[in-house]
C-alpha cells in the first residue's frame, strides 16, 4: 500500500514522529507532500512542494479560488488551477492508495482532492491543531466540514479528541495512538546521581522560568544538576534568570542538540522534568514525545496536569504531577525524588510503561491496521 504523507515543513528534525511515519509507513512506501522543503530528504522519498511560485492566470484566479473554498469549506488554503493539477498529477504517477495528514490543519488542504480522486484520507491530531486552532470560529467550522471528507482519523491522546469534540468535531472512525518512541533505541544507562534533565522549545507552553524557579528552591546547596536542552525566544531570558537565582553553576543549556545527543542525555538523567502549561493563546501539548522518550530511558518524570500528561505519567507510581503554574508544588516534587533514599522502583515503572504503551513499533503497525480494515471495508 502507497501512502502519501501530507506535512506542512519537510525536513524537521524534531519533528520524529512524522519522519518515522515517512521512513517506516507500510514498509517504507510512501511519499511527501508539503507545503515548505528545507533542502534536506534523508529518506530519498518522492517529494511534492505545494507552495509553489503561481502562475499569472492562477495570481488573477487565487482571490476567487480563497472566497469559493471559504464559503463552501471553511478555509482558503484548497488547491487550485496549476497547483491543483500538478498535485492531483502527482498522486497518480505514485498510484497512492491513502493520504495521512499530519496535524488536522494539512488535512484541510488535502482532503477535498482526496475525495476527488477515490482516495482515503486521514488526519493526525497532535496539539495546536487541537488546542489553540479551536479559538477560531472559522476553524471550528472548516473541521466540522471536512469530518465527512475523513475515511478516519488518529490522535496522540484522549484529551485532543475530547477537546474537538467539546466543539463538535468528531468522527465515528476516530483513535487514539500516541506517536511513541524506539524503546530498542531510548533504554536506561547509568544514572548519575541527582541529574535533572528538561528537553523542548523554550516557549510559553513549555514554561521554562517556572521549572528553573523550582528547582531553584528545591536544589540550591544540593548536590543536583539540571540541564536544558532546545532553544527558542525564553532561552536567553531563562540563562539570566538561572544568574539571578543564584544556579548557574547548577544549570547547562546546551542549546538545540540532535536526537541522538539528546537519547545519550535522557539515558544517564535521573529526573526528567517539563512544566506544561496552557499558552495565553490556548495551545498546549497533545502528548509530548519528550515525556514518552524519558519514560522508555527510565527518567522519573515530574510534570503538569495538563493535556495528555496524565494520560503517560501516572502520579507516584513512574512519576508526579502538579497542577499548571504551581511552582511550589513542583519544587516540592524535586526535593521529594532528592530526598528517596532508593529511586529505582520509579525507574523500572516508567520504563515499564514505555515498554507496555510507547512502543512505537506496535503503535505504527496499530496505525496501518486501522487504514488497511477502513479501506477493506
Amino acid at each position: 500500500m502507497k501512502v502519501a504523507i501530507a506535512t506542512s515543513d519537510y525536513f524537521v528534525m524534531g519533528e520524529t514522529f512524522i519522519n518515522r511515519h515517512i521512513e517506516h509507513m507500510f514498509g517504507g512506501n510512501t511519499c511527501v507532500i508539503c507545503g515548505r522543503f528545507n533542502g534536506q530528504d534523508p529518506f530519498g522519498k518522492p517529494l511534492f512542494v505545494r507552495r509553489a511560485p503561481l502562475s499569472l492566470p492562477d495570481k488573477i484566479a487565487a482571490p476567487i479560488a480563497a472566497l469559493w473554498g471559504a464559503a463552501f469549506h471553511g478555509t482558503s488554503r484548497l488547491p487550485f488551477g496549476a497547483g491543483r493539477a500538478a498535485l492531483a498529477a502527482f498522486l497518480r504517477d505514485q498510484q497512492v492508495d491513502v493520504i495521512l495528514a499530519e496535524f488536522g490543519t494539512q488535512a484541510l488542504v488535502v482532503a477535498k482532492i482526496g475525495n476527488d480522486l477515490g482516495i482515503p484520507v486521514f488526519s493526525y491530531w497532535r496539539g495546536t491543531d487541537a488546542s489553540r486552532a479551536l479559538r477560531s470560529r472559522q476553524r471550528v467550522r472548516s473541521y466540522r466540514l471536512m469530518m465527512p471528507r475523513l475515511a478516519g482519523m488518529f490522535s496522540v491522546s484522549r484529551f485532543l479528541l475530547n477537546n474537538l469534540a467539546a466543539q463538535g468535531v468528531t468522527h465515528p472512525n476516530a483513535h487514539v495512538v500516541p506517536s511513541g518512541v524506539d524503546i530498542r533505541r531510548f533504554t536506561p544507562g547509568e544514572k548519575q546521581p541527582g541529574s535533572f534533565l528538561a528537553v523542548g522549545r523554550m516557549v510559553e507552553k513549555k514554561a521554562p522560568q517556572i521549572t528553573l524557579r523550582a528547582f531553584a528552591r528545591a536544589a540550591r546547596d544540593r548536590d543536583a544538576h539540571l540541564t536544558f536542552i532546545g532553544d527558542g525566544p525564553l532561552l536567553e531570558p531563562s540563562r539570566v534568570l538561572a544568574r539571578d537565582l543564584g544556579i548557574a553553576g547548577q544549570v547547562t543549556f546546551t542549546g538545540a542538540l540532535p536526537h541522538d545527543a539528546v537519547r545519550d542525555h535522557l539515558a544517564r538523567t535521573e529526573v526528567f522534568l517539563q512544566h506544561s502549561v496552557t499558552a495565553r493563546d490556548g495551545n498546549t501539548e497533545g502528548l509530548p514525545t519528550a515525556i514518552q522518550e524519558a519514560l522508555a530511558a527510565g527518567c522519573i518524570t515530574i510534570s503538569t496536569i495538563h493535556a495528555g500528561i496524565p494520560e503517560a505519567v501516572e502520579d507516584g507510581v513512574n512519576g508526579m504531577l502538579v497542577p499548571e503554574w504551581d511552582e511550589a508544588g513542583f519544587a516540592d516534587r524535586i526535593a521529594r525524588v532528592l530526598d528517596m533514599a532508593d529511586r529505582s522502583a520509579m525507574t523500572r515503572a516508567a520504563r515499564q510503561t514505555a515498554v507496555d504503551r510507547f512502543d512505537n513499533a506496535r503503535l505504527l503497525t496499530k496505525v496501518e491496521d486501522v487504514i488497511r480494515r477502513t479501506i477493506a471495508r
